[in-house]
């Protein structure tokens, strides 16, 4: 939700350009200043077409005070001195920083790395041991073991899935149904260690063990083909999970098979779409034609294979696979669009964010460490000052109790630029690092948590400067340091306080009762018949006060799935289009015709105009509360913070100016 919330306040940026002498001020809060030019360029970064007209600059100031306002109070109050906040934004700091923290030529080498992966996928089963990232070295050790046992009888000609599956094996939970099997991937869809393996180990090999932040595991690579591009498609599902019985499976199968036959005949863009809104069990796609989120290559979306098998098989746009089975039901896929993989100029600068955010970048690090050692002249103390810790290491340690009592002199490690590492900086350090230490010795645990704490240290450097070296990156920490207490003081004054103040929102709630009205309703059992025969069967049925539901849909549909639908509902006939200007009496109503289908209703009761209860309209009650409570704040915030907007500048900011 904090994402969302910058979208909705992206004014809050601060100046990307110095601001010159002679500026001239636009706005003052509270005796805080903004120049013409900051403001500038916050309106030009903000309007995608910008206007200058009086009416145009009105609004957007309306907005930048209201914002400013809020995030003065924020500071007034001290969120930005909250721990909880402070960890946060220097945690989005961090993100914000590794893009520059990396170096330039390793980084597209493996943007090109990625681009090749991307034209072939590679199908690989896996077997993981879990490790936790503290796991001792006997606990690695024997994961390590324990998989180089079953690599060699893997190797010498077992069954991977069946050893996978085998007891004291494989701990994916996938593993039961899959043998381990992933399917095809290609970059980017598997962790980069484990991408790195799959990609340099030959078809029909098993690799050796290999870490990843999840564990140990093995990997045998079973196929390679061409990347098949990503693919757009559509699907109509009718349900029928693993749990189902032998006769729900069997009806869910005969009404696909019936829905299909009726498909091939003709079939057109809204015909699709009908027969997805009317019979597709699928909540999150069948009000917008079945339609699934982009998937193939290099795509962060995954489906399952026999899914993915079946949209690829798919000749052409606007066409429909047979009916596929998967875990969760039958599918009918209907294929949108296919592409093939774009060329590397036109995907580069998106593989570039995606490297950026991806374990790659870390690859980068080292050598860009070694540049940054170079450039700001890096020195290492004497080597005794490392080995003193090796020397005065004992079992208090990996306990976590280990102090520097014995140390004398607090002597500099290593020195950049004007920055000091000392001893006490690197025990305090080295304790952190007490779970990670257990069965290894002394002099490696020092070893490696001292090339950790330097690296850190060379890379804090460079971060401390990042701010004055690009004005981009000092725009995005404020931007980011003003959404976290704004979005938190909002929390406070208004989102919360609406959904924790039951007592005000009921009072809120019985003053303005009358603005939340049902209209008049019907409480109805609707039926949907597929033919005029079958309505008149239904009307029928109801006269013989045979009025239950549930058998009359299993006698209609004996046949056929798709004869008879039921829905029982409290209906706004003004605004249902199939009841809407017809006239009902309560009981059974003559059939009806509506957009091909016939409908009988039967009304147990006409509901009169009457105000919705608060539990039936509560979200838009606390939305309108919120409402409420903001703008009294902003009267608030407004006597309290004095603000002075220069006309005379703020009608001047045209882009001759």
């Amino acid at each position: 939700m904090l994402k969302q919330f910058f979208l909705l306040i992206s004014i809050a940026f601060s100046s990307l350009f110095c601001v010159y002498a002679q500026d001239e001020v636009v706005m003052e809060i509270n005796g805080n200043q903004v120049t013409k030019s900051e403001f500038l360029q916050i309106y030009l970064k903000n309007n995608d077409d910008p206007k200058f007209d009086k009416t145009s600059l009105d609004e957007y100031m309306e907005l930048f005070k209201k914002f400013k306002l809020k995030v003065a109070e924020a500071e007034a109050l001290g969120y930005d001195t909250v721990p909880k906040l402070k960890r946060e934004l220097e945690g989005y700091r961090k993100q914000l920083a590794l893009p520059y923290l990396i170096d330039s030529s390793e980084n597209k080498a493996m943007v090109a790395q990625a681009y090749e992966r991307l034209k072939t996928q590679v199908r690989a089963s896996h077997i993981l041991l879990r490790l936790k990232p503290t796991a001792s070295a006997e606990d690695t050790s024997k994961a390590y073991f324990r998989l180089m046992e079953l690599r060699e009888r893997i190797v010498n000609g077992e069954d991977f899935a069946l050893i996978a599956k085998s007891k004291n094996s494989s701990e994916d939970p996938s593993v039961v149904t899959n043998g381990g099997d992933l399917g095809f991937f290609t970059a980017f869809q598997m962790v980069y260690p484990f991408e790195e393996v799959a990609y340099n180990t030959a078809v029909g090999e098993t690799s050796l063990p290999f870490r990843t932040k999840y564990g140990y595991h093995i990997l045998k690579v079973t196929d390679r083909r061409k990347a098949r591009g990503t693919i757009k498609c559509a699907h109509l599902m009718v349900a029928s999970p693993a749990e189902s019985s032998a006769e729900e499976t069997a009806s869910a199968e005969k009404k696909i098979n019936e829905i299909y036959e009726l498909l091939q005949d003709s079939l057109t863009d809204e015909k699709w779409k009908n027969y997805v809104l009317k019979y597709s069990d699928d909540p999150s796609s069948n009000r917008k034609g079945g339609e699934l989120p982009i998937f193939g290559t290099g795509t962060s979306q995954r489906m399952v294979p026999v899914f993915e098998d079946a949209a690829f098989s798919i000749e052409s746009n606007g066409a429909i696979s047979k009916p596929v089975k998967t875990d969760y039901g039958y599918h009918i896929i209907r294929r949108i669009e296919w592409n093939d993989l774009k060329s590397f100029e036109n995907m580069e600068k998106e593989l570039q964010k995606r490297v950026n955010k991806d374990e790659r970048s870390k690859k980068t690090q080292d050598v860009f460490v070694d540049k940054l050692k170079k450039r700001y002249g890096f020195i290492e103390g004497d080597a005794k000052y490392k080995a003193w810790f090796v020397e005065n290491l004992d079992s208090s340690f990996f306990i976590g109790n280990w102090t520097t009592d014995k140390l004398k002199v607090d002597q500099v490690m290593f020195a950049i630029g004007e920055k000091n590492y000392r001893q006490t900086e690197f025990a305090k350090f080295l304790r952190k690092s007490f779970r990670t230490g257990r069965g290894k010795d002394f002099q490696t645990i020092v070893d490696t948590q001292y090339e950790q704490w330097v690296k850190q240290g060379v890379l804090a450097y460079e971060e401390s400067m990042l701010a004055e070296k690009y004005p981009e990156y000092k725009a995005l920490v404020q931007e980011y340091h003003d959404g976290i207490i704004l979005y938190e003081i909002m929390s406070d004054k208004v989102w919360n306080k609406a959904v924790k103040d039951t007592t005000g929102l009921k009072a809120f709630y019985d003053l303005q009762k009358t603005k939340y009205m049902w209209p008049e309703r019907v409480e109805a059992t609707v039926y949907i018949c597929a033919t005029s025969e079958v309505s008149d069967k239904v009307f029928k049925m109801l006269k013989k006060k045979k009025n239950n539901s549930r058998l009359i849909l299993e006698e209609i549909n004996k046949d056929s799935e798709l004869n008879l639908d039921v829905k029982m509902n409290k209906y706004v006939q003004s605004s249902t289009a199939f009841l809407k200007g017809k006239t009902f009496l309560e009981g059974r109503n003559e059939g009806y015709e509506f957009e091909n289908k016939y409908y009988v209703v039967d009304v147990s009761k006409m509901l009169p105009e009457m105000p919705k209860e608060l539990s039936e309209i509560k979200g838009a009650v606390i939305s309108d509360y919120q409402n409420h409570l903001e703008t009294y704040w902003m009267k608030e915030l407004v006597d309290k913070y004095p603000i002075k907007v220069y006309d005379d500048v703020l009608y001047n900011l045209g882009p001759n100016e």
